[in-house]
């Protein structure tokens, strides 16, 4: 297919500051890509937790990936966004909720995206482990995270998780960073198998990317 424009997306949203963030973050950020080598192909739906504006379902929509999307996510202005974006998009259910509260009944592929942070390491496990019993047989569980280790880039990352928070993009101030091992343990607690990656791209931050598969 032609190469995606970000501009293409970043229309679907009637707010000016929504189209700059979607285009700044489609041409500076692996993630999309990376989820989309992951899933194409997959006839699994997909519940995406955490979702924001729910660029990723958008993507996924434009490069001709059309399994269910369910997405959820805690800031009710994004979920409001995001669903005044999908008006023209079958098959995209954008939810607003809490996950401390549980997640909903569903079986496929999962992504957890950049959100670990924002919760204790308490409740980082909880969530693990309610996703992996959600992954399907032959699903896959993949999660973006910035990890916490001694580098610039971990210090940048933190540095920017605060401005968000300042600045009223997120609603929650970081919790606790996690590590690499302590995510592996616990799918392979759960009964996945994967491995993780540095995932930077153009980005300054210490984000890894982590696909466990069930089979």
């Amino acid at each position: 297919m032609a190469t995606l424009k970000p501009e293409k997306i970043s229309r679907l949203f009637p707010s000016r500051w929504h189209r700059i963030y979607t285009i700044a973050k489609l041409r500076s950020d692996p993630l999309y890509n990376a989820v989309y080598n992951e899933l194409e192909g997959s006839q699994l739906p997909l519940l995406d937790i955490g979702c924001g504006l729910g660029i990723l379902a958008f993507y996924l929509r434009e490069r001709d990936q059309l399994f269910p999307i369910k997405a959820i996510d805690y800031d009710q202005r994004k979920i409001i966004a995001a669903k005044n974006a999908a008006r023209n998009h079958l098959s995209l259910d954008f939810i607003h909720g809490d996950i401390r509260d549980g997640l909903p009944d569903f079986s496929g592929n999962i992504t957890i995206l950049d959100i670990l942070q924002f919760f204790s390491p308490k409740e980082q496990a909880t969530l693990l482990r309610n996703a992996a019993l959600s992954v399907a047989r032959g699903g896959k569980l993949i999660i973006r995270s910035g990890i916490s280790d001694n580098s610039l880039r971990f210090k940048t990352t933190r540095l920017g998780d605060r401005i968000a928070k300042a600045t009223f993009w997120m609603k929650a101030a970081p919790t606790c960073y996690p590590e690499v091992h302590s995510i592996v343990k616990i799918m392979e607690q759960s009964g996945l198998r994967g491995e993780a990656h540095p995932l930077w791209g153009k980005t300054p931050f210490n984000n890894y990317l982590m696909v466990f598969n069930r089979d």
